[in-house]
């Protein structure tokens, strides 16, 4: 063999290489986001839906959950307290009555969580004298086309599927009234 054809076959090895990698890396992202749907405990939360409409997008759902707001009762930890674009560690557990998901505690790592607790990954946008309002990337939900009003108008009445991966991160499976 020549220097010519060793240098192209060379080229072409590292071509495949980096074709590969940025492969894989886009793979792991989608793999990643939609884990939660393969290997996430379902949950429900009640909601209540704003907004029905975008104009690039279609109709959507905004939702906002009883959850984006705690209380600072329910800080668990005893260092600084959060601030707005801090990520913090929701520790949510069943209420009987409602058979919704609530607020047990908030913190600033990932808190260790009993059977039936799950933990959302979240992150403050701003806090007052009395609360934290926490998103979780589940406060818009599209739908088809059309159908935006209709939930609009069970505002309060609506309950939401999640599902929520071990390590903390959420997709919405459904939307039911």
């Amino acid at each position: 063999m020549n220097d010519q054809t060793m240098i192209k076959r060379r080229r072409n090895v590292w071509l495949i290489l980096i074709i590969a990698v940025q492969l894989l890396f886009l793979g792991g992202i989608a793999c990643f986001h939609y884990s939660a749907l393969w290997v996430g405990k379902e949950i429900t939360l009640r909601t209540v839906p704003v907004d029905p409409r975008d104009q690039l997008y279609g109709d959507y759902v905004q939702l906002n959950y009883a959850i984006n707001n705690a209380s600072w009762s329910d800080w668990k930890e005893t260092g600084d307290k959060a601030e707005g674009g801090d990520t913090v560690y929701v520790l949510l557990a069943l209420h009987e009555d409602t058979s919704t998901y609530e607020i047990k505690g908030v913190y600033d790592r990932k808190p260790a969580r009993d059977t039936g607790e799950v933990v959302l990954k979240g992150r403050v946008q701003y806090t007052t004298d009395d609360t934290l309002r926490i998103t979780y990337g589940l406060e818009q939900y599209y739908v088809e086309e059309n159908t935006g009003k209709e939930l609009e108008q069970r505002a309060g009445k609506l309950i939401v599927e999640v599902k929520v991966a071990p390590w903390g991160s959420a997709i919405i499976e459904r939307i039911q009234p």
